[in-house]
């Protein structure tokens, strides 16, 4: 058994229940669908108080399973309009299994900024959060462990949520305590903010008790030696997720100087500088670490801390999504000046695919020429002050493009589209097109499908695929990048659920739990008002041929949803 927290924020009160264990392995992504959609959540204000605030750890959360201690937090999104489900890495997901708790669910809102607390003992309190207030999230991730000692993890709204900036996230700590793990994507800091609750602080404890320990700890360990000797995933740990940039940069689909060429450098004559060769070259003789664990047990280690010159840390972690979208969309081309923007982003606790997205429609319009690292680090001390501007910038790309009347802003559904060029990454554009997440590549990856003389029908029941795959991952709280082992050991998962909780689940039982999650999504955006119009992609995708391949988008949401919807109901 498990017990989940109801947290009442205006009488600063809490109810627990006991889940039984069909009710624990449908979590995260599953929970967080089923809940706001049962609650008829789709017709409310996303930052009034009915707007309530998930955090969901998987089945797994607690013990030392390889990538399966992610937390999902979970709301109607400010950002979007529709639902989100973000999830991240770090120790907050460890915590609550290790407290035998399977989330908790924030309701109302506080009249003033608190701290949760929620002790080993079961105990739960009510803070002033006025010493944490305005903080950088470094500065107040140490006065964090200074108050409440090093055995603690923390959910932690930064400054840009405090004011109710879209693009805030939400920030756990590492493994070393840096709260640079963030669930980024869709404005639930915002959400955060609008309930005054600075942070939520839970105590570190022991492996909780599970159906048949014995039986678990040996999936665990089978799962592990999987893990080990997969060549992806090797791959991975030595290069991190780095390594998409010389894969998407050779291919022609990285997004350079908003989504204006596909290509950084040729392949063929250069070596990028933002790609996971170069970077762990450059790291590793730098004395950086090129292989980091970004959440307890995870065999993976796809992280990094990437240190300057001297060896003093500039970011922890630094990844392909910023790469791309802060990096080469905003004509930055040397790490060191993306790791000084990826820094700055995760104090103020912002989504850097969302931000650096923004930072080039600015450029864009103007306000500064592509690879003028100065102006990048100044809007984003803007967005950290809360100045006029800093704030408009904070809204997000969508409404800053529409703030300075710019013709190409590549945004889905109002959210920032990832760093994919879904004119040559046609699979991962498509589920960014039809997932009801917004524009978040997480919802069914496929890089590097070879999508050369594929109709829209194929490339969609590919689409399918990933998309249930990764809402299945995103259910059971693991990592993506365990799925090259993951997608082939469904009865080993399936078996280790039953032995964790008590379960008699059969291994179809993870195909389902995907699929539902893809069905009550849509169902409810439909219910948020959502069109097929939303669906479709900005109109200079369809327009601009994309240099150095020449190739515009020619998937059409008529038709993707059109294919989507069959097969979801056959």
């Amino acid at each position: 058994m498990r017990k989940y927290l109801h947290i009442d924020l205006a009488q600063h009160s809490a109810r627990s229940e006991a889940l039984p264990g069909g009710s624990i392995v449908r979590a995260g992504r599953h929970h967080i669908a089923k809940t706001l959609l049962e609650a008829g959540v789709a017709g409310v204000e996303p930052l009034s108080a009915g707007n309530p605030l998930i955090f969901s750890a998987g089945p797994f959360a607690g013990t030392n399973f390889s990538n399966a201690n992610r937390i999902s937090v979970g709301c109607k999104s400010p950002l979007t309009g529709g639902i989100k489900e973000a999830n991240a890495g770090g120790t907050f997901a460890f915590a609550l299994g290790q407290l035998e708790t399977a989330g908790l669910t924030l309701y109302g809102a506080s009249s003033d900024w608190i701290v949760i607390r929620i002790c080993r003992d079961g105990a739960i309190g009510f803070e002033s959060a006025a010493p944490y207030l305005g903080l950088g999230n470094d500065a107040a991730a140490r006065l964090l462990f200074a108050n409440y000692g090093s055995k603690i993890s923390f959910a932690l709204c930064g400054p840009v949520g405090e004011y109710l900036g879209l693009c805030a996230g939400i920030a756990f700590p590492d493994t070393d305590g840096r709260p640079s793990r963030l669930a980024a994507r869709g404005g639930v800091g915002a959400v955060m903010g609008a309930k005054k609750v600075k942070a939520i602080v839970v105590d570190l404890d022991k492996m909780p008790g599970f159906h048949d320990r014995k039986k678990l700890m040996g999936a665990i360990r089978e799962y592990g030696a999987r893990v080990a000797k997969d060549p992806a995933i090797d791959a991975y740990r030595r290069l991190g997720t780095a390594m998409m940039g010389d894969i998407i940069n050779l291919v022609g689909g990285l997004p350079v100087k908003n989504f204006s060429v596909g290509q950084l450098v040729n392949p063929a004559q250069e070596t990028l500088k933002l790609g996971g060769e170069h970077i762990r070259e450059l790291n590793l003789s730098r004395g950086g670490d090129p292989s980091h664990a970004c959440m307890p047990g995870c065999m993976i280690e796809c992280s990094n801390v990437y240190v300057d010159a001297q060896g003093k840390e500039l970011v922890s972690p630094l990844e392909y999504e910023t790469l791309g979208l802060m990096g080469s969309n905003c004509g930055l081309s040397d790490p060191d000046d993306v790791a000084q923007v990826n820094a700055r982003a995760n104090d103020l606790g912002v989504d850097s695919i969302e931000v650096g997205a923004t930072l080039g429609v600015l450029m864009e319009a103007g306000l500064a020429p592509f690879g003028d690292l100065a102006f990048m680090l100044s809007a984003l001390d803007e967005m950290g002050a809360g100045t006029e501007r800093g704030r408009l910038l904070a809204q997000g790309t969508a409404r800053v493009g529409v703030h300075y009347q710019v013709a190409r802003v590549p945004v889905i559904k109002g959210q920032a589209i990832s760093a994919y060029d879904p004119r040559v990454i046609e699979v991962t554009g498509i589920s960014m097109m039809s997932t009801a997440q917004g524009a978040d590549h997480t919802t069914g990856n496929a890089p590097t499908f070879d999508c050369k003389g594929k109709s829209t029908e194929e490339l969609v029941a590919v689409s399918l695929a990933a998309q249930t795959l990764c809402a299945t991952a995103d259910s059971l709280g693991l990592c993506l990048f365990g799925r090259a082992v993951t997608s082939t050991s469904s009865e080993l998962i399936v078996t280790a659920l039953n032995d964790a909780h008590g379960t008699a689940l059969e291994p179809a039982f993870l195909q389902t739990l995907g699929r539902d999650v893809l069905r009550m999504e849509r169902q409810f955006n439909r219910a948020a008002g959502f069109t097929e119009q939303d669906d479709e992609l900005p109109a200079f995708f369809y327009a601009e041929p994309l240099a150095p391949s020449g190739k515009v988008a020619r998937h059409h949401a008529a038709e993707v949803n059109r294919r989507l919807q069959e097969a979801l109901t056959s």
